[in-house]
């Protein structure tokens, strides 16, 4: 399997373990990135402004190079996906703004390169079944939270990954890994996005109730396939780190991968979280994973 690859901006800044984790993850699952040439910023988020087509140039070049490399678009990122995906929706369905676009970019695309998210390749072309065979480091029942947030499921009909109320795709690909998908009221919750970029409480109190929901369940571990979602669950923790008190770390999903597949701490990388994550894959003796 061969797919174009997108990796974003954070994944090549703040978030090179869900990056290295996950190339290194689909090598030895037989998948095959071939990342975009000259690829830009996608925007981060999705414009909102109906009157401005200018927001949309940026992931509608992405889109349209690949299209001209004939493959499927792969990205991991909940924000990058999630700008890709409506941007393709909006040039499929608007008319003046795709030809606005496709003016300036002055490529003629159509919204017809088909957007996936690895999520999807491990569910729908490799098979959590088959996932699950390949398991060289168990899991043995570590209770795990599945963190959704906002962007990787909604809009529901632009987006499509998933049902937006009652997902389970990360459960069942925690289940693959021989994991105990923990359920809890918040996993689909905002977790205050670029409020982070403020100071003060409003910035911190939507994480720690999602974190503390899920601890409250006997999570673990969190999940997650958004950077800007690990960074501000993760930092909602760092006083409790500070302290000395305990802390429930928050890693991507590619990370538990490679994990499980064997891999060593080489593609982890993690060195930039705050709450550490290697004590707790250490005392589930799992796969060997220091401090």
């Amino acid at each position: 399997m061969v797919y174009s690859y997108f990796p974003g901006c954070t994944l090549r800044a703040k978030a090179k373990g869900f990056d290295s984790s996950a190339l290194a993850s689909c090598k030895v699952l037989g998948v095959r990135f071939l990342e975009l040439q000259e690829w830009q910023c996608c925007g981060a988020t999705f414009p909102l402004q109906i009157d401005n087509s200018f927001p949309l140039v940026s992931p509608a070049r992405t889109l349209a190079s690949a299209k001209k490399a004939g493959r499927k678009l792969v990205t991991l990122c909940s924000a990058c996906y999630n700008v890709l995906k409506r941007t393709n929706h909006v040039l499929r369905e608007d008319l003046d703004k795709r030809e606005k676009v496709c003016a300036f970019i002055e490529e003629d695309y159509f919204g017809d390169v088909e957007v996936l998210h690895l999520l999807e390749i491990l569910r729908d072309k490799i098979g959590f079944g088959s996932l699950a065979a390949k398991v060289v480091s168990s899991f043995r029942g570590l209770p795990v939270a599945a963190y959704y947030g906002c962007l990787l499921l909604r809009p529901p009909d632009e987006v499509g990954i998933d049902d937006p109320e009652a997902p389970k795709v990360l459960e069942d690909f925690l289940s693959s890994l021989q994991c105990q998908p923990v359920e809890y009221p918040y996993k689909t919750e905002c977790c205050g996005s670029y409020v982070a970029l403020r100071p003060g409480e409003l910035t911190v109190s939507p994480s720690r109730l999602i974190v503390e929901s899920a601890k409250s369940r006997g999570a673990k571990v969190i999940v997650t396939s958004c950077p800007l979602c690990q960074f501000n669950l993760d930092y909602a923790q760092s006083e409790n780190v500070a302290r000395g008190e305990k802390a429930v770390p928050v890693v991507y999903f590619t990370q538990l991968l490679a994990i499980a597949l064997g891999l060593g701490e080489e593609v982890l990388q993690f060195d930039g979280h705050i709450v550490p994550p290697g004590l707790i894959f250490q005392a589930a003796g799992v796969g060997g994973v220091g401090a």
